[in-house]
């Protein structure tokens, strides 16, 4: 993986961001735009998303155990807020760069976390999830942004697992009520065939 991939104010903010979950021994998976630049191709995020699995009980000595590291809440009531939304919004202070942690409680979570795979950039190793993971979640999200981002994957990504990936987005569209998000990725396959 090539150390140019992130920004200088990036990697500082993964470096702080994983030694924080490494003190605490927190399990996590990088996502978003992050995740998509290193296993697809670079592009443009402002921030880092991460999903961890700790107990509830944990969040607050966790946030105040991230102070040391240089992360600050970006509210005022920032565990108020992920008790409600299971995200804390946080700062890095030194790079100005905004991380949001989701609060994994899901099976699919769970199991994203347990299947991330260690990425070298530099010197800093990064959990990031698989290729069939990370669509997963895009496929949930659908925004023209996440849509570009799984088109991105299955263009560099040729021997995926798709039975895996189709299995897990079924389970959300029946408990979100979305059979679209099964039709959008049966689209999305069905493109990339026709193309490949």
């Amino acid at each position: 993986m090539p150390d140019n991939t992130l920004s200088a104010d990036f990697v500082a903010a993964l470096n702080a961001l994983i030694r924080w979950l490494e003190a605490e021994q927190v399990p996590y998976a990088t996502i978003g735009g992050v995740a998509v630049s290193l296993l697809a191709q670079p592009r443009a995020t402002q921030d880092i998303d991460i999903v961890i699995w700790l107990d509830q009980e944990r969040w607050d000595s966790f946030l105040r155990a991230g102070e040391v590291y240089g992360f600050e809440p970006r509210l005022n009531d920032a565990l108020d807020f992920a008790v409600k939304s299971r995200v804390l919004l946080l700062r890095h202070r030194n790079s100005g760069i905004s991380v949001d942690i989701s609060c994994g409680a899901l099976p699919f979570e769970r199991e994203m976390i347990e299947r991330a795979v260690t990425l070298k950039i530099g010197k800093l190793n990064l959990r990031v999830p698989t290729p069939e993971d990370l669509i997963v979640t895009k496929a949930v999200a659908q925004r023209p942004k996440d849509v570009a981002d799984i088109e991105s994957l299955l263009n560099i990504h040729r021997n995926l697992d798709t039975t895996y990936i189709k299995r897990w987005v079924e389970e959300f569209a029946v408990a979100l009520e979305m059979p679209e998000l099964t039709e959008n990725l049966e689209r999305l396959l069905h493109h990339h065939r026709s193309r490949a």
